[in-house]
């Protein structure tokens, strides 16, 4: 069943190519379904196609040395998976695990390098993309994520927002008790012939302070919940820059532990060579001279 072109002009990995490369790339797509609990591949396993969602959920997992489940992604309908394998023909990095019933569209090497030759310049489209990505994982190696969440909320403030926080900032204030505490002191002591020669305007039971009161209340409560919106938002900022945090000092540490894995592997060689060399120097040394 051909693969519905619009769905991959949607596709990041896919977004440069045009309408006749769509066109005959969707022709050797294959379409498969998967049942929920299924597993479509497993960490390790040859990778020869990849996976493109039209329909359903795909967890995308690995497990480190402790046995600990560590999920990369949860891949959406629209979202592609497993590529990295396809293109350089590796063993899979992850295990694809369908959440739900799923609807697939499937491309395997063999229809890829066939589309390729029949569309060239569309091998060129798909390593801009990819080279695109390479671009923003260097850049969030290189950049400083761990940014101020305070900085990047109040940036982006305006004037009425600022009003809301500042209000709901100084009605939490002792300031803010005191405050009312000694206007309705005054209302009252005036209002109840404590002070000789004051006229009244608000007799008992403080009809006007009660209405002032309850108009004050339903203004502040408005800016209050304006200001905790504000607070949601900036909490779901603050969770976008540690997701980006957790992200970077993983990559890093991948990247220490490759240079780990290199130099050990150096240092086991220059041990083997010095080995070899002590060896041969020691059969000279046992060789007995010729008579």
């Amino acid at each position: 069943m051909p693969a519905d072109e619009t769905m991959l002009s949607e596709v990041p990995f896919f977004q440069l190519l045009d309408d006749d490369e769509r066109k005959a790339l969707a022709a050797v797509l294959d379409q498969t379904n998967v049942k929920q609990g299924d597993t479509i591949f497993k960490f390790g396993d040859p990778g020869d196609s990849l996976y493109l969602i039209r329909a359903g959920k795909v967890e995308l997992f690995a497990k480190d040395h402790t046995g600990g489940k560590i999920v990369f992604n949860v891949a959406e309908p629209g979202d592609l998976f497993g590529e990295l394998s396809l293109l350089d023909n590796g063993p899979r990095t992850a295990t694809a695990l369908a959440l739900e019933d799923t609807d697939l569209l499937v491309l395997d090497r063999d229809d890829l390098l066939l589309f390729i030759r029949s569309e060239p310049h569309a091998a060129l489209d798909m390593l801009a993309v990819m080279g695109q990505r390479i671009r923003k994982t260097d850049e969030l190696l290189r950049g400083r994520v761990s940014r101020n969440v305070n900085e990047e909320v109040a940036d982006k403030r305006t004037v009425v927002q600022k009003a809301a926080d500042w209000i709901a900032e100084f009605s939490g204030s002792i300031p803010f008790l005191m405050l009312h505490i000694v206007v309705f002191a005054i209302w009252i002591t005036w209002n109840i012939h404590l002070v000789p020669g004051l006229a009244v305007f608000d007799p008992f039971p403080f009809g006007l302070l009660t209405m002032a009161v309850s108009l004050e209340a339903i203004i502040l409560s408005v800016f209050v919940l304006l200001s905790q919106n504000r607070q949601v938002a900036k909490d779901r900022i603050r969770s976008d820059i540690e997701y980006e945090v957790n992200l970077k000092a993983e990559l890093e540490v991948a990247q220490l532990h490759e240079k780990v894995d290199d130099l050990h592997a150096e240092v086991l060689a220059r041990l083997h060579n010095l080995e070899k060399s002590l060896g041969k120097q020691n059969h000279k040394d046992e060789t007995p001279p010729a008579p």
